[in-house]
């Protein structure tokens, strides 16, 4: 493994169990950073750029509602997003709240399927204040019972409130529709019975954070005006005690769908026809040419270039919008097609234009120049988004949050580079199969 003399200087100062510096070679990724991973599993990456003064503080935790399996269990990761920020006995929640208002820091955290992330933007010379507070309450989180209570009634408000959204509504029904066993069955937030219910589990909640929130299971980047010794020395004074513990979810393998689900949802309220369509896809690896291939292939059929969008949206006006692909998702999940219809009596025909034009995309290779400026546009738009510390923190959380490696943004779009037509007809063949589909359809009232 290659690195600095400064990482592996650490190697002995600090008892680090390994490090690596990313190579000067042309790369995507066009910052130079350490990679390091402690003792205690803890893995660590430094990325130093030109931005005098700010810094990106990046947590990355990865267990999402993905790693929710016990039944009645779901939302306890989005859970912890709130929870995190009560506090611990050294730092209470208003005391935790008080600092980072007087640094001038912005301090914040989301949850997802995959990943519950907490970052804030700081002055570089609150580095080591930010550490400490940081590093506390991943160790000593504190909250009782009645807090615990009321935290978890806000969990439930924020529910209602989004399902006072068709698109929410879309989204849950599609999940709990096309996975049978996998966790993705239920949203981030969890099943509505599970949070109604989790005013009750204060006992489960401790042992929810004792198994997930360990080094092992965590991934620090810190980025922007740093240097990567004094920033190491500092990881090792504040979280060097941290003890390990992560206990790996046994999270259940979906079965193959063998034939298509169709079912309908009532929103309650006004809203045009929402149509969502889910094709079960494979599970995102950095170095295979499938997930790349299906999302190249998002963007060609139905981003805002490809010809459905120009005319459905654009030339007819006959719905409000219309978008597919898929993601990076540890499991296999969904490649996804929403759209909204303008005339309720227009639904059928609209779902024949999308299944037309998968057919397309199954029978005829796209054009070789067209693949190419898609693939030229994602890397255009992933590089326009490095210019900030937060940018350059945010296009890395996908990708370690999965993988655990920086190497793996560099490995995907080599891959992405590579991909062929007869790759993204063989990924419109074998993904966006009648067998494998799902369609809900949400109205209103």
């Amino acid at each position: 493994m290659k690195g600095s003399c400064v990482a592996f200087a650490m190697l002995g100062l600090l008892g680090i169990a390994g490090a690596s510096t990313s190579e000067a070679a042309t790369k995507v990724f066009p910052y130079e950073y350490t990679e390091t991973k402690f003792e205690n599993g803890l893995s660590v990456v430094v990325v130093p750029m030109a931005s005098p003064g700010l810094v990106a503080y990046y947590s990355i935790v990865r267990t999402g509602s993905r790693d929710e399996y016990e039944p009645g269990h779901s939302g306890f990761a989005h859970f912890f997003e709130h929870m995190m920020f009560r506090g611990t006995k050294n730092f209470p929640g208003d005391v935790y709240d008080k600092l980072v208002t007087e640094m001038g820091a912005n301090a914040n955290a989301f949850t997802s399927s995959d990943v519950t992330c907490y970052y804030l933007q700081i002055s570089s010379e609150d580095l080591e204040k930010t550490m400490e507070l940081e590093s506390d309450r991943f160790q000593n989180l504190w909250y009782e019972e009645e807090a615990f209570k009321t935290e978890a009634g806000a969990v439930y408000g924020e529910y209602r409130k989004s399902i006072s959204s068709a698109g929410f509504v879309l989204y849950e029904t599609l999940m709990n529709t096309a996975f049978d066993v996998h966790t993705y069955k239920h949203t981030t937030i969890g099943f509505e019975a599970d949070i109604k219910a989790m005013p009750t589990m204060y006992e489960y909640s401790k042992d929810f954070f004792q198994r997930y929130y360990r080094p092992e299971n965590v991934v620090l980047l810190i980025v922007g005006d740093v240097q990567s010794e004094p920033v190491l020395k500092m990881v090792q004074k504040y979280y060097g005690a941290w003890s390990p513990g992560y206990k790996t979810p046994p999270v259940p393998v979906e079965p193959e769908q063998t034939a298509a689900r169709s079912v309908k949802a009532s929103f309650d309220g006004k809203t045009l026809p929402m149509l969502g369509i889910g094709y079960k896809s494979p599970a995102y690896k950095p170095t295979d040419i499938m997930p790349a291939a299906c999302i190249l292939l998002g963007d060609l059929a139905f981003g805002e270039t490809s010809d459905l969008y120009k005319k459905l949206v654009l030339d007819e006006q006959r719905v409000q919008y219309i978008g597919g692909g898929s993601g990076l998702s540890r499991d296999p999940e969904l490649f996804t097609i929403n759209t909204m219809v303008k005339d309720p009596a227009d639904v059928a025909a609209v779902e024949a234009e999308i299944y037309k034009t998968i057919e397309q995309f199954r029978t005829t290779p796209v054009d070789p120049q067209r693949l190419a400026d898609i693939k030229n546009n994602a890397k255009y738009s992933y590089l326009m988004g490095l210019e900030t510390p937060a940018g350059v923190a945010r296009s890395l959380i996908g990708q370690l949050s999965i993988t655990g490696r920086m190497q793996s943004v560099d490995e995907y779009y080599e891959t992405l580079n590579s991909v062929t037509a007869d790759d993204i007809m063989n990924a419109a063949k074998q993904v966006l199969v009648p067998e494998k589909r799902t369609v809900v359809l949400v109205e209103g009232q």
